[in-house]
């Protein structure tokens, strides 16, 4: 899979309905997510599509097994997940995700019913990392 910087050079080279193509394969790269882990318990609240995030420590690092039942937002959960891909659960907890995502500028690219949620993997995903560290 390809990194941040470069999901973002290949974004910024393209217009709007080429960058939803875009996040809806990033979506499709994510790791299969095993149908016994879309639970209540790992439902990401306040997105207007169902997301599951589902944390997996490996050797040191933490990882996110994730899913949605909306291909633009599961690409959303991929690239939420890019900026904390080989990173531990320490510095996960220390990063600004949103400041990383900002380059992206999704909230204008996007309709609101589709960026209302981030803040909410967001949060999801420091929380678990901040318990893990």
């Amino acid at each position: 899979m390809a990194s941040l910087t470069e999901i973002f050079e290949e974004y910024d080279f393209l217009d709007g309905d080429d960058r939803y193509r875009l996040l809806i394969d990033l979506g499709r790269e994510l790791p299969p997510m095993p149908d016994a882990l879309k639970t209540d318990a790992t439902l990401v609240r306040g997105c207007s599509a169902s997301v599951w995030v589902y944390p997996v420590e490996e050797g040191g690092d933490l990882t996110f097994l994730a899913d949605s039942n909306a291909a633009i937002t599961k690409g959303i959960i991929a690239l939420v997940l890019k900026t904390v891909e080989g990173k531990s659960a320490k510095e996960t907890a220390a990063l600004d995700i949103s400041a990383e995502l900002a380059p992206f500028d999704l909230s204008s690219q996007l309709s609101s019913n589709r960026t209302q949620g981030i803040p909410n993997m967001i949060a999801l995903i420091k929380e678990t990392a901040e318990r893990l560290a």
